[in-house]
Parts: structure tokens; sequence; C-alpha cells
């Protein structure tokens, strides 16, 4: 406990409810963001921050980033991505935040303004440990592999019939996104902070294992992201009007699930200028410029 904070695990592997104090008030941002790194998962309960106050405990992690790399923010806050499931703001799929530039966010912090009484949970998945219980020797092979990550235009709309974009707007999505480059990643990321290494691949944005036929590529990868979804590596957050949400995106992965039919759901996100990614052989992250290694 710090101050008027009190601590309580949500799972016996991560994540963790902070009750007590309003993030409004201030935070210490070197309690925060060690708190973050150990937990993975920050739930601040109640807290019904101001877009202006949302911005201000993203500073406390680090340096906003823009909105999205190619959707416009608030106007008023160009950090803050504005996510309405009734204009088509919806992304029922496992992904991490943001894989498919070369410096991905290190953190997102999402506010919950209006969520339903039922329905719209967001599941996260805990992809330091899911790492940590695989077997050595896949440990060993997964250390020295890197996989190629490239924007899914829809990819914060899910499918195009579940989609409120219209003709003009779908496709002013697909030219925005043909103009970010593919990215490789290291299968296996080192968090700069913890040095702890981390699963980062994600069905979002992850398309394929470098140098492997697609056989082996779609195989290996299905087999990580189900292991990656076991029960013992995810927590489901039941939304609250006022919640935030605090998540490391280099050590988790996240999914918001569409049940909710036509119910309001409206939340805000801000996202942490990140670092270029490492892997546990020393290589990093880049565009991926060589057409026969990004086509897939």
């Amino acid at each position: 406990m710090l101050g008027n904070w009190s601590m309580t695990p949500i799972t016996g592997v991560f994540g963790a409810e902070l009750t007590g104090a309003r993030a409004r008030d201030g935070v210490d941002p070197a309690w925060l963001s060690s708190m973050l790194e150990d937990h993975r998962l920050l739930v601040l309960r109640d807290q019904h921050l101001s877009h202006a106050e949302q911005v201000a405990l993203a500073r406390a992690l680090g340096e906003p980033t823009p909105a999205h790399p190619v959707i416009p923010g608030h106007p008023d806050f160009p950090e803050i991505l504005e996510q309405d499931g009734a204009k088509g703001g919806r992304n029922a799929r496992w992904h991490t935040d943001v894989t498919f530039i070369p410096a991905p966010p290190a953190a997102s912090v999402l506010v919950g303004d209006s969520t339903p009484l039922s329905g719209g949970d967001t599941m996260f998945a805990d992809t330091r440990t899911a790492y940590e219980r695989l077997a050595a020797p896949l440990r060993k092979m997964l250390d020295e592999l890197e996989a190629v990550h490239r924007i899914s235009p829809l990819a914060y709309w899910g499918e195009p019939f579940d989609s409120a974009l219209n003709r003009d707007d779908a496709q002013q999505l697909l030219d925005d996104s043909a103009k970010v480059p593919p990215v490789i990643h290291p299968v296996v990321r080192v968090h700069p902070n913890t040095g702890r290494p981390n699963l980062f691949v994600n069905p979002g944005f992850t398309t394929h294992i470098v140098g492997w036929s697609r056989i082996e590529s779609d195989g290996l990868l299905a087999m990580l992201y189900e292991h990656m979804t076991q029960p013992e590596f995810v927590l489901r957050h039941r939304w609250r009007d006022g919640d935030v949400v605090i998540w490391d995106n280099r050590a988790t992965m996240h999914y918001a699930v569409d049940d909710y039919g036509t119910t309001e759901r409206r939340v805000r996100r801000v996202t942490i200028r990140g670092a270029l990614p490492v892997g546990p052989t020393g290589v990093e992250s880049r565009i991926a410029d060589d057409p026969l290694i990004a086509i897939r």
C-alpha cells in the first residue's frame, strides 16, 4: 500500500485492482510503473476521469502517442482514441495494441465512459507467464525466431458484415493502411525494464514466422495462441462506468468480447510510446523491406 491506495490481486498470476484513492489527485510515476511491470494489468475502479485527467494519468507512465497510426484522435485530445460500439468500435479478436509498427506502445490506458450492465467485458492474457510455462526446448527455439506483423484495416471495427462503416469509410481505411509497411518483431521479446521474456505474437496482427512455410508457420502460431489463451493465463474484466484499466502492452494481449448487442458501450484509449522490441538473441524489430519476407 502506498498512501491511500490499496492493492488486491485479481488472479494467481497477474492483474491487480487498486482502490482507496483518486487518480486525478496524482500518482507517483515510479510507483505506478513498478506496479504495472509487476502485475502487467491494473484496474482502478470508479475513477470517472475527464479526457484531460486521462491524458495526465497516461503521462505518469511516459509520453502519450497520437491516438492511432491511421485513425484520427479526439479533436481536442489527439492522444485519445474513442471507441464506440454503436459506430463500429469493436474488436473481438485477441491482439496486442499496434504491433504493426517498429516500436509498439509500451502501455495503454483505457477509460470506460458508458459500459453495459452485462456483456462487453475485456479479456487479457499474460504473455510473460505463458512464455515461462512452455517447455524449455520450445522456449529455446522460439528465442531465435522472428515474425511479420502488419496492420489489419478493419481491426477496430470487426469484419465488414459487422461494421458500422460505409463503403467509402472502409476504402479510406484500406488506402491509409496500405501506407503502413509491415514490420518484423522477435517472437520472444525481452521486457526493457524487467528483463523478463514474453511471447510477442498475436492473432490480430501477426501474419507468419519469418523463413517458415505456411504449414509450419500457421501450425506453430495456432499452438502458441491456444497456449497463451488458456484460462490459467487469462483474466476477464467486467466493466463499470468510470473504470480505468491500464495494461503493459509488452507483456499482454487482450480481446474485447462482442456480446452486448445494441447496448451502448463507449471507451477511450491512450497509448504510451514504447521502445524498439529486442529479442533474447539481441535482434531488434525493424521494417520488413524485403517483399519476399513480408508477403504472405
